[in-house]
């Protein structure tokens, strides 16, 4: 199952949430400033990026600059406890699944969670085939609109 977190206000999950339902793509949206974020849940997180806070922790947010915090030496814990006490020092939207993880809105790199029964999918597919709802329909309004 996709994870989607969000925050109102924020462009990119918008665009993300869209292109999601486009193609009917289920997920599952977590707003990070009305579901608080479990300890589990941010030790996930973290693991699954690839270079750690700097994945998922914007240090140019306004708490960290006007604190001067130095997130590079919390200890997990202290960092954990920082996050959820201030979730709007995590970038957004986050995207992840069981494969893959995602920071960012990115037209092209959000394709890895189209699932894998609908990418060999050809592109002149019609209504008989079993991905048109997932991604037929949605190449057929693209090249509509292209026109």
């Amino acid at each position: 199952m996709i994870v989607v977190y969000t925050s109102p206000g924020c462009s990119g999950c918008r665009k993300v949430k869209q292109w999601l339902k486009d193609r009917n793509i289920p997920f599952v949206e977590k707003n990070i400033f009305k579901v608080l974020l479990n300890d589990t849940e941010i030790k996930h997180l973290l693991m699954r990026s690839e270079n750690g806070t700097d994945d998922i922790v914007s240090k140019r947010s306004k708490i960290i600059q006007e604190n001067k915090i130095d997130i590079d030496e919390m200890s997990t814990d202290e960092l954990i406890g920082f996050i959820k006490a201030n979730p709007s020092v995590l970038k957004r939207p986050i995207i992840l699944d069981e494969k893959s993880f995602q920071v960012g809105y990115d037209s092209e790199e959000v394709s890895m969670f189209v699932p894998e029964a609908l990418r060999g999918v050809s592109d002149c597919c019609d209504g008989g085939c079993p991905g048109w709802d997932g991604c037929g329909l949605v190449r057929a309004t693209e090249e509509i609109k292209k026109q």
